[in-house]
């Protein structure tokens, strides 16, 4: 509805600009010509002169080119209309929801998958965990000999994604730059410590915090794709 009405707009205002067009362009010339100021100068007509085109052709041509140009703006605004409402769409509105996606895109393009043993739910639930952990756990730092120690804590359903994800993230980035991961539990709790015997990485580890040490290394992806597919048995 609002491209017809914005088509109806450019097509009203061209009409305008031609009937101002032809207005201007048929009124009659009050000045006289060089040979009216001579006097008994011969008079040529219009036509007869080289060059010279007369007021209704003139404004014949002027209405044309008018018309040609409002139909090339109602084209060209047609043509962007549509590939406004042709382009693809990227946002999925939320994040959880997009990663997830995302995972479905690549199995169907796999011929491969199994479909029997695809788990999306197990993929659902530890992004929740996820979700919990990064957003709602509380992480108390403190810098120790050679790295960090980080008191991650929380209770209830954040306490459950911190003593699964936890443990399972520490021995993933285990040896990652050479660093030492290790988690121990807490009443509360975990607590990761993340130590390097190269003092050059002592201040990467401390710069990097909990969330910077969580999220390195490029295995997160594999690891969501996988048990997607049911390829290992993951407690959320």
């Amino acid at each position: 509805m609002k491209t017809r009405i914005h088509k109806l707009g450019i097509a009203a205002a061209v009409a305008s600009i031609v009937a101002l067009s032809d207005v201007a362009l048929t009124q009659p010339i009050d000045a006289g010509s060089p040979t009216e100021a001579l006097p008994g100068a011969r008079t040529m007509p219009d036509h007869a002169i080289p060059g010279h085109t007369s007021p209704g052709m003139r404004s014949e041509s002027m209405k044309e080119m008018m018309q040609a140009h409002g139909q090339n703006m109602m084209e060209m605004h047609a043509r962007h209309a549509a590939q406004m409402s042709d382009a693809a769409l990227a946002m999925p509105g939320q994040d959880a929801f997009g990663a997830i996606q995302e995972i479905v895109r690549k199995l169907e393009a796999d011929p491969n998958t199994d479909w029997s043993k695809v788990d999306l739910d197990a993929l659902r639930q530890h992004l929740i965990d996820m979700n919990e952990v990064t957003l709602k756990a509380d992480a108390e730092t403190k810098p120790i000999d050679g790295g960090l120690a980080i008191a991650v804590t929380g209770s209830g359903r954040t306490l459950a994604a911190i003593q699964r994800m936890v443990p399972a993230h520490a021995r993933e980035i285990n040896g990652v730059n050479g660093w030492i991961a290790k988690a121990t539990a807490l009443p509360n709790g975990v607590l990761l410590t993340v130590i390097s015997n190269d003092p050059k990485a002592v201040p990467r580890i401390r710069g990097l915090g909990f969330i910077g040490i969580l999220v390195s290394g490029s295995h997160h992806q594999a690891h969501h794709l996988a048990m997607a597919k049911g390829e290992f048995a993951h407690a959320h």
